[in-house]
This record gives C-alpha cells, structure tokens and sequence, in this order.
C-alpha cells in the first residue's frame, strides 16, 4: 500500500469510543464523493482493528494503515481510505 500525500478530509476520532469510532467515519464517507480520499486519525485496539475492517466490507479502499511513532504501536494510527 502506498501512502497518500495528502487527503481530501481528515477527520480525528481518537477521543472516541466504540461503535462511534466508526459510525463518525461512516457518515463523513457517506457525505464524500466517489473517489475522494479520507485520513483518518485513530487509536490503537479495537478502533484499529474495527474502523478500517469496516470500510473495507463497504467496498471502499484502504490505502494505508500506519503508526504516527513507528516505536510505540500502541499509540495513534493513521488510516487513508478512498470512498467507491
């Protein structure tokens, strides 16, 4: 996967808990043009494990799934996916 430069919304949920982790990044999707690509800031566990898994059963793609501290992957990821 390679990593976008930049994306057409970001949109920050680490002070989120499940299930609004994802349902705040659904209905950004939802309001976002087909092929138009979001950054998502998100944290560790079951955010990371969830939020991405989820849009991709939508059939959206995911782009890129990376650390923001390569030395601590328990901290923030950043997630880039492009609305179908």
């Amino acid at each position: 996967m390679q990593e976008p430069k930049t994306a057409n919304y970001f949109l920050d949920i680490t002070t989120e808990v499940c299930p609004l982790t994802f349902v705040r990044t659904k209905i950004l999707v939802e309001r976002m043009a087909a092929g138009e690509t979001l950054e998502v800031r998100l944290n560790a566990g079951e955010p990371l494990e969830n939020v991405p898994r989820s849009l991709a059963e939508l059939g959206h793609a995911v782009l890129a799934v990376e650390p923001e501290n390569r030395e601590d992957l328990s901290g923030p990821h950043r997630l880039w996916v492009r609305k179908r």
